[in-house]
């Protein structure tokens, strides 16, 4: 006869009357009684995912190549699920790496062609909005997002409808299926042993995940604690014991990614171990020391509680954010103000520069920054209208509104940059209410090729190898006015796509590291209205940079050629003045280490 807490022998499903969750002695013990092969697992994500738990996962099904996993992104310690063979089939929005800086990552050149797993891709909104038609019991929901002009469309006609408009037969809607996991994997700050999980934003997914599973609820948190500490706080439970069958204490479940705790039950938060991040992306640049890594942080590990014996002491309290008191403040290196500014700093200003006349010009309030040169333009930009005495809101897809990023701190996604920020939230009220529902909202977004109608490729190179997918651009592009920053070479600016992840309808203005390009809307041709001359980089010397605005709009774009529907060269082009000493003091303070330099 089966208890109240274990599974059916029959089905390995939790027992129809259950009371309290199964307390695990840990994440290996909590998959391995309930997780089975062939299973869908959801890892929800916050500003972190529950990595301990897919690390057990990982170790539980290595070679099985049998489960289906959906997270909102596959990135850092998620690549142990390419390493381990466990997974046959991924679901999100993004594969690569965000730390330092988004780019692709080699165990998913051939993602395409279904190596090392099939991959389904969406953007974060509407990979959201699936979760909460699920969540929500509904049919289907609808998005904004996913315009018909997208090749992200393709594959998904049993999960993705573009039907009539109910109100105007000259309109159509997109319908997306629920995305319904068996189970959810979530990582929270603490909870009490009846299953009532507490978790502080900014929350991301949010709790959808929690409500869209089937089953259930598969739980670790920094401590398990009494009965009576969660009863007082029923404002911080986000995840109710109704959904929990599974539950166990994981330290640092999050790691090598953040927490934020607030303090609560004196649970202690943490932050984003670059060390280890920047460790993870090195190793993979080989297949090799991808497997060795693999073995030694994942594969090879015995248990959790092993993962952080291997950390050790010093590092995991060197994590410790809000740092306790009389810890040693980090030391970073002063920034350089003597140096030449270089042509990734001359591209970040000159954004930085459109972007804050396009606030004075058009009174936009909010600023969307994706990840890369764009969110350091996006950033830029805010100081310089503040210097103005003009105040604009940045926000970040994850949750973060209103921020007031940490100078020193390049990482978007950064528990720092939570702390400075005047509202914590989730996807749906970033991308929804902030951006797709504000008409004031001016996104910033960077680009591996555009072509001269403005839409986006961030997924597939010429050859076929694989770049990071969409992440949130896809939902932002779709629904406000961008911006589009990136460097000019014939590679990126071209004159056909590889693949369209970003439609370019609301893309107005386009900015090169030589200048700006803009038109008046879409299905009008970009002019170059603006001309700094570049600097040297990427392999050019002084020599070889072009003489004029002209010459640069033939050796760095595949946009001259009118037959293409290329720019031109604006007859009222303007002269940009130099990249100043203000604005350059402004952005190496901001990144000191020179990672975007």
């Amino acid at each position: 006869m089966t208890t109240a807490s274990e599974p059916s022998s029959a089905t390995g499903r939790p027992a129809a009357a259950r009371h309290t969750p199964y307390l695990a002695t840990g994440p290996d013990d909590l998959v391995r009684r309930f997780v089975r092969e062939g299973d869908h697992v959801h890892a929800a994500a916050t500003m972190s995912r529950p990595n301990a738990l897919l690390n057990a996962v990982c170790r539980a099904f290595a070679g099985s190549r049998s489960l289906t996993v959906s997270t909102t992104a596959v990135h850092s310690s998620a690549h142990a699920l390419a390493l381990s063979g466990a997974v046959r089939k991924v679901i999100t929005g993004f594969v690569g790496d965000t730390f330092p800086s988004p780019r692709p990552n080699r165990l998913y050149r051939d993602l395409a062609q279904g190596t090392p797993f099939e991959v389904e891709m969406w953007s974060l909104l509407s990979y959201t909005q699936r979760l909460m038609a699920a969540a929500l019991g509904q049919p289907f929901a609808t998005t904004g997002s996913m315009l018909a002009q997208t090749d992200l469309r393709a594959g998904k006609e049993g999960s993705l409808h573009l039907v009539p408009h109910p109100e105007d037969p000259e309109r159509s809607v997109t319908l997306l299926s629920p995305l319904r996991p068996r189970f959810t994997l979530f990582h929270g700050v603490c909870a009490d042993r009846r299953g009532n999980v507490v978790a502080v934003p900014p929350l991301g997914e949010g709790a959808w995940s929690a409500y869209a599973a089937t089953d259930g609820v598969l739980a670790s948190v920094e401590a398990i604690v009494d009965d009576e500490v969660i009863a007082a706080m029923p404002d911080r439970v986000v995840i109710p014991a109704a959904r929990v069958i599974g539950l166990c204490e994981a330290p640092l479940g999050a790691h090598p990614q953040s927490l934020r705790t607030g303090g609560l039950a004196g649970v202690d938060g943490y932050l984003d171990d670059y060390d280890f991040l920047s460790g993870i992306v090195t190793a993979c640049k080989d297949p090799r020391t991808a497997a060795d890594w693999y073995e030694e942080w994942v594969g090879g590990v015995e248990s959790h509680a092993d993962y952080l014996e291997r950390l050790g002491e010093e590092r995991r309290g060197s994590l410790l954010f809000p740092a306790p008191p009389g810890a040693a403040e980090e030391v970073r290196s002063p920034a350089d103000l003597t140096a030449a500014p270089t042509e990734q700093e001359q591209l970040i200003v000159l954004g930085a520069r459109a972007v804050a006349d396009l606030v004075h010009e058009r009174g936009y309030d909010t600023l969307l920054a994706g990840i890369g040169t764009s969110h350091m333009s996006a950033w830029l930009a805010a100081r310089l209208l503040a210097a103005d005495g003009i105040q604009v809101q940045v926000a970040a897809e994850l949750g973060l509104q209103s921020m007031d990023p940490e100078p020193g701190d390049v990482f978007l996604f950064s528990q720092r940059h939570a702390e400075r920020s005047q509202m914590l939230a989730g996807v749906a009220e970033t991308l929804g209410g902030a951006v797709a529902a504000n008409p004031r909202c001016l996104g910033v977004l960077s680009a591996a090729e555009i072509d001269p109608d403005g839409n986006i490729n961030t997924t597939l190179l010429p050859d076929g190898r694989w770049i990071t997918g969409s992440g949130g651009a896809n939902d932002i592009a779709s629904s406000v006015d961008c911006v589009v920053v990136a460097v000019a070479s014939a590679r990126r600016y071209v004159p056909r796509l590889t693949h369209l992840t970003s439609p370019g309808l609301r893309v107005r203005d386009v900015v090169s590291q030589f200048g700006r390009f803009t038109r008046p809307g879409p299905g009008t041709g970009f002019e170059l209205t603006s001309w700094l001359p570049p600097v040297p980089g990427r392999g050019r010397t002084e020599q070889d940079l072009p003489d004029g605005p002209e010459a640069a709009l033939r050796d760095l774009t595949g946009w001259a050629s009118a037959e293409d529907g290329g720019a031109e060269v604006s007859p009222y082009l303007t002269e940009e003045k130099a990249v100043t000493t203000e604005e350059l003091a402004l952005l190496r303070t901001m990144d000191p280490e020179g990672f975007y330099r």
